[in-house]
């Protein structure tokens, strides 16, 4: 059944002419339109105009339309989470409690706990299991208004488990609303029986688990976390090249504890999007705007580890194009609100309450390349959208920490409604 969208205080399309991800001034240009509604078919979007336009280029779709009244609420494109650890087993809570207390991100890491202690409640999870819990994840992400999620392994750092992770993220694709991109991230950590023995280990993906990637076709972008104690730039750099060499698009986890180059080997490499950058260089910066590589910020990560926050004022004024994302995960970031995630990167990254709405929607689609099909209101594109209990876009940061969601569609279909999964 055809679905019309009625009475919005305010559609906010992103809309542009603007070719590639936005930067500078297009990143506030949102678009916003008064007195249209939209008219859907299918899973796409056919019309957005006003009624009286609609009805008669497509009288018959209006007659047999479900027809939504907004009447008070904004409308919006479905939000875009382009950085998340989504599968994983156990939970860290005890780790904030050490943080609290004086302990570091690396202190704890390289005490057995972080990702080692993820990764084992990861191995002993069954697949089953990880279904399951992340299932519930991906309910709360919907009830949120995100409506598609990038979903990176890493927590086995074992081809065993890095495959059932894969594999878990498939077959979520096929029985949940929200829908799910695959990225390979093996070189997430050393695993303890490789320390000291590293290059060994970055044999040991390249060789092994890259190629199996691709010829299972279980992921679309291959991720390292590159950092002082982790991988170096160069061991980065070879996992990344090699990576580019079975069609996996490079992302690096870049500059997020100590200045490392990783935005300039974000920029050398050619990657979509560099990811952190909590302290990268204003040579970094300056690489990525030339290359046109993706900052991908996580101010909820700062938020939790009482870390300095990246520069997300500068990177814009300088050209990089900026999404922000949750980094959802056990250890730095245990969040699925990207309305909160909007109201840090407003508060504590400099950025505008219309740069944030960019960076979580068009800009995001960019970072996991999928500006094609989502992040803005337009003929041809998925039926992706949002009411929000709003009357007008600035209300979403300044009544901060609330999910204003009232409605989501996905695909063409209401599958939140006055704020409950149907």
């Amino acid at each position: 059944m055809p679905l019309l969208i009625r009475n919005a205080n305010e559609v906010i399309t992103l809309a542009s002419e603007v070719e590639g991800p936005r930067m500078r001034e297009a990143m506030g240009e949102l678009a916003v339109q008064t007195n249209v509604d939209v008219l859907i078919e299918g899973d796409v979007i056919k019309m957005v105009a006003p009624f009286e336009e609609i009805q008669a280029a497509f009288p018959q779709l209006v007659e047999r339309a479900e027809v939504i009244d907004a009447t008070g609420k904004i409308m919006m494109p479905g939000l875009v989470d382009c950085h998340t650890h989504l599968v994983h087993g156990g939970t860290r809570e005890h780790e904030l409690n050490m943080r609290l207390n004086g302990k570091s991100y690396m202190e704890i890491m390289n005490a057995g706990g972080g990702i080692h202690y993820t990764t084992t409640k990861t191995k002993e999870s069954s697949a089953e299991h990880l279904f399951a819990k992340t299932y519930e994840h991906l309910n709360d992400f919907l009830l949120h208004g995100i409506t598609t999620v990038e979903a990176k392994s890493g927590y086995g750092l074992d081809w065993a488990t890095e495959k059932k992770q894969l594999e878990v993220v498939k077959l979520l694709q096929e029985h949940h609303a929200v829908d799910l991109v695959s990225t390979f991230m093996g070189a997430h950590a050393v695993p303890k029986e490789y320390k000291g023995n590293e290059d060994a280990f970055v044999d040991l993906v390249i060789n092994e688990m890259l190629p199996q990637v691709a010829a299972e076709n279980l992921a679309e972008f291959n991720d390292v976390f590159c950092e002082k104690g982790v991988f170096t730039p160069a061991q980065s750099e070879k996992i990344l090249e090699a990576g580019k060499k079975y069609g996996l698009i490079p992302k690096i986890h870049a500059d997020e504890i100590e200045p490392y180059e990783g935005a300039e080997l974000a920029a050398k490499v050619g990657a979509i999007s560099a990811e952190h950058l909590l302290v990268a260089s204003d040579e970094g910066i300056d690489a990525m705007a030339k290359s046109g590589t993706i900052a991908v910020l996580l101010p909820g990560t700062a938020f939790f580890l009482k870390a300095p926050y990246a520069r997300g004022r500068l990177m814009v004024d300088r050209g990089v194009p900026v999404a922000i994302s949750t980094d959802f995960n056990p250890g730095s970031s245990p969040t699925i609100s990207l309305p909160f995630i909007q109201n840090l990167a407003c508060m504590n990254m400099g950025m505008t309450m219309e740069e944030v709405l960019c960076a979580t929607t068009i800009n995001a689609a960019y970072a996991i390349n999928r500006q094609d099909s989502i992040g803005t209101i337009e003929v041809g594109k998925k039926a992706d959208l949002l009411l929000l209990n709003v009357p007008n876009f600035k209300q979403l940061q300044y009544f901060y920490g609330m999910n204003h969601t009232n409605t989501v569609v996905k695909n063409g279909k209401v599958v939140v409604k006055d704020g409950t999964l149907i």
